[in-house]
């Protein structure tokens, strides 16, 4: 049931020509709008987990129904895993108990980013896995690399691994690391061994789809990114 994904249809060919000019002008003009109550709050919880914890915090950027923070978490008992989404209906499908170094949050992604780094959080990795797309060439400053959070994505810091199904993502992704941070990443083809983190991951690759995957390590650089949240 799970081999019926399509390809992702775009008129783009290779990286949008506009990459480096978003990542420039998201570095010179930080975001300056208001953090969303209920992210602040479910922040402030997810912080007073964390210190309960007292680990590497391993932060899951995205997680859908939280199948991948509890792979994650349970392949790392030595980090503290906290998945973040927007989707209440999505957090609340079960699948599977979570370990107790798991933890599941229902935030907005772009506040939440902000709030993380304005508290001091360097999480030792990050993921994000398998992001929409958006794969209308206008809609470029949808996908992370073209968002104005970028920076502070960058500016979080640890491991980061992104993985998506479309070329093209992952290599506009890699420019704009490059671009704001210098660092030169390559984005390759892998194939998933052992559990598929998400239930895209599977459908993917049940479809035949290429997969891809980027992974560098940045610096924790909350200095080059002033906020105000």
């Amino acid at each position: 049931m799970y081999a019926n994904s399509r390809q992702i249809d775009s008129p783009q060919t290779g990286p949008h020509e506009d990459i480096e000019r978003r990542v420039r002008r998201a570095m010179a003009h930080p975001l300056r709008k208001p953090v969303a109550e209920h992210t602040r709050e479910a922040f402030e919880q997810a912080q007073r987990w964390l210190a309960e914890q007292d680990k590497p915090l391993w932060l899951d950027s995205g997680c859908g129904v939280g199948r991948s923070t509890r792979l994650l978490a349970l392949a790392h008992p030595d980090h503290a895993v906290i998945g973040v989404d927007r989707s209440e209906d999505r957090l609340t499908r079960k699948h599977g108990e979570l370990p107790d170094n798991a933890l599941l949050v229902r935030a907005d992604l772009v506040d939440f980013w902000r709030l993380a780094l304005a508290a001091g959080w360097a999480p030792a990795h990050h993921t994000l896995l398998y992001p929409n797309p958006y794969p209308k060439a206008r809609h470029l400053k949808m996908r992370w690399q073209g968002h104005p959070v970028f920076p502070i994505i960058m500016a979080l810091g640890g491991r980061l691994e992104l993985r998506t199904n479309w070329q093209i993502y992952a290599l506009e992704f890699a420019q704009a690391i490059g671009h704001a941070t210098g660092v030169e990443v390559t984005a390759e083809a892998f194939v998933p061994h052992g559990d598929y983190l998400t239930h895209f991951e599977r459908k993917y690759h049940e479809s035949g789809q290429a997969l891809w995957r980027l992974e560098c390590q940045l610096e924790h650089t909350p200095e080059r990114y002033p906020l105000q949240v």
